[in-house]
């Protein structure tokens, strides 16, 4: 066994100390679905929700056992890595300096602090995560803390591994195929660099954020490349850069292995892993569950095994969520209707809406010395297919219209 794989299970042994392995879950309704057997890894079951915890506390482990004197340690996160470090800084009873970005949830802040208690310090500073990380390795070269990387580190990589070695001892066998969710590959690095080793039959897909894609521009590139832009939804795996360490472990990836997941799409996916099997997923938590159907014709009769690597979901998130997901679908849509300014346009309008459609937004002001003014109009229904017949009646009666749903720019300023 090679050395990364025994650091492995080192790493793996020492988080006894903090909690038993999180849950490898068959999923009767994914299985029963795509006619393989499905099985969650549910790091969204972990201390602090989130695999996160693994990396945080084997590195800082490492530290200790090398330089038992290091008593501070610093990092920059705005969500699970932070609450990772605060977690063992606690264990640790070491002083913990945990930079957030002023814009960060207070929900997020308030988590990060209980985990941490009196051992950690929290900075807000930055709009930005550039700025926010700049001023936390400040602080480390004033004073002499070790920075804790959320992802670009050997020894947090070895950590992440830790969710492998689980794995499989608990499967009692190497899975068809492992889905991984991907933002800096810290998790992607850990698990493959184990599997591929003790287990090589088995095989992997890797999903990354539409609006993220950094693996595939590392791919693309020979090496990490930084994304111009990113959104930002997926925010435990929007990341705009893949770590140098972590490429170096995954620059064997074929490209067509790594499959982008629309944030929209990913909505649907939650919501339904919400409603139907109970389970609050993240957005980066929901990744390997909502790629299932695109790789539905690859998985038939396998053994299948599905990373849910975080569940710290703020649920003032849901009414967005559960918007994106409707627009997804095409369950609801956004359109400026033109209205006749004139007695019943109204009422003939709403005579056009069948049994199921619903209005959720409606925005009209009358406009003097005018023929026709401007509608905002949102509606909901429960088949898509219902918009075809609206929009075909509307034509037919000389309303014009135009469907904004699509328009990023114009429905996030109006809607």
């Amino acid at each position: 066994m090679s050395d990364f794989a025994n650091a492995a299970r080192l790493a793996t042994a020492a988080l006894r100390d903090l909690f038993d392995p999180t849950p490898l879950q068959r999923n009767d309704h994914l299985s029963a679905r795509y006619n393989a057997d499905i099985w969650l890894k549910r790091e969204d079951l972990a201390p602090v929700r989130s695999y996160k915890i693994r990396g945080a506390v084997n590195a800082m482990r490492k530290v200790r056992a090398t330089n038992p004197s290091q008593q501070q340690f610093v990092c920059a996160s705005a969500g699970n890595h932070a609450q990772g470090v605060a977690y063992a800084c606690r264990h640790f009873s070491v002083r913990g300096t945990i930079f957030m970005p002023v814009t960060t949830p207070q929900q997020k802040i308030d988590k990060t602090r209980v985990f941490g208690g009196d051992s950690v310090d929290i900075v807000l500073t930055g709009d930005y995560f550039d700025q926010t990380l700049s001023a936390a390795q400040r602080l480390c070269t004033e004073k002499q803390a070790h920075f804790l990387s959320p992802f670009d580190d050997p020894d947090v990589i070895e950590g992440q591994a830790s969710v492998a070695v689980e794995m499989l001892d608990q499967l009692g066998r190497a899975p068809d195929l492992v889905v991984l969710p991907v933002g800096g590959g810290g998790l992607a690095s850990g698990v493959t660099g184990f599997l591929r080793e003790v287990a090589p039959q088995t095989r992997f897909r890797f999903v990354e954020p539409l609006g993220g894609a950094s693996l595939t521009a590392a791919l693309s590139n020979g090496g990490p490349h930084t994304l111009p832009k990113i959104n930002s939804f997926i925010d435990g795996a929007a990341v705009a850069r893949l770590g140098q360490s972590n490429f170096q472990m995954l620059q064997w990836i074929d490209p067509v292995d790594v499959l982008l997941a629309p944030e929209d799409r990913v909505c649907v996916t939650m919501l339904e892993m919400l409603n139907v099997e109970g389970i609050v997923l993240e957005p980066a938590g929901a990744l390997s569950v909502d790629v299932l159907p695109v790789i539905a014709d690859q998985i038939n009769g396998k053994t299948v095994v599905c990373v849910t690597s975080g569940g710290n979901f703020d649920f003032e998130r849901l009414p967005e969520v559960k918007e994106r997901a409707q627009r997804y679908a095409g369950l609801k849509k956004y359109f400026i209707l033109r209205m006749p300014q004139r007695p019943g346009a109204l009422r003939e309008f709403l005579t056009m809406l069948g049994p199921d459609d619903d209005i959720a937004r409606f925005e009209y002001l009358k406009k003097s010395a005018r023929n026709f003014g401007s509608v905002l109009i949102g509606i909901e229904t429960k088949d898509s297919d219902n918009f075809q017949h609206l929009f075909a009646t509307m034509e037919a009666a000389g309303f014009t219209y135009r469907d904004i749903t699509a328009d990023e720019a114009l429905a996030e300023f109006l809607i």
